[in-house]
């Protein structure tokens, strides 16, 4: 991982920067295409809103300047929520939702607030970590992840990774703040 998101955002600024847009792509592509499946859309479907949605992007994101006081999120939102019903009034299709996505909508006037509040968190911060992996040697991502997420203690983890427990904690460092660096301007 080479830069922080912020960064990112400033690297899409740049033309010909690859491996910033792969990146993009990487971490919302997933999320994206989840929000169209819930939204009712077919497979096929929320493949072309997210193909569409990213179009949208790479015209729109060279202009872009991150502010910190403003939510990339709702921008995102609402960029992706008028190509989905462009997506729809092209294939004549009025918006709809459907099943258990059309009652939750009952309860809850606005249902992608939801989506978009707690979901986009956590599919973010799932993406990040697995595209986070690779970056950091075996023995100190497990390390990490026994300490972080399956609740060890220091000193088991270290036992079982034939650490000592400094090692450890400063294993558990280096993922957090590299996390903290991935998502800055992404969640807010």
């Amino acid at each position: 991982m080479e830069s922080t998101s912020t960064s990112l955002f400033v690297r899409l600024r740049e033309p010909g920067d690859q491996a910033a847009w792969q990146r993009f792509v990487d971490l919302y592509t997933p999320l994206l295409y989840r929000w169209a499946c819930r939204k009712g859309l077919s497979n096929h479907d929320a493949a072309d809103l997210v193909q569409d949605v990213m179009v949208t992007l790479v015209q729109k994101l060279p202009e872009f300047e991150y502010d910190p006081s403003k939510s990339f999120r709702s921008w995102l939102r609402t960029v992706t929520e008028n190509r989905r019903r462009d997506l729809l009034r092209r294939r004549g299709a009025a918006p709809q939702t459907v099943g258990d996505a059309a009652l939750a909508e009952v309860h809850m006037p606005d249902g992608d607030a939801a989506f978009w509040e707690v979901e986009y968190r956590q599919a973010l911060v799932a993406r990040a970590l697995e595209l986070m992996q690779d970056g950091f040697e075996p023995a100190t991502w497990k390390a990490s992840w026994a300490l972080i997420v399956d609740g060890k203690s220091g000193a088991d983890v270290a036992a079982e990774f034939g650490m000592s427990i400094a090692a450890v904690y400063a294993a558990k460092s280096r993922v957090l703040r590299r996390l903290r660096e991935e998502l800055v301007g992404l969640i807010d």
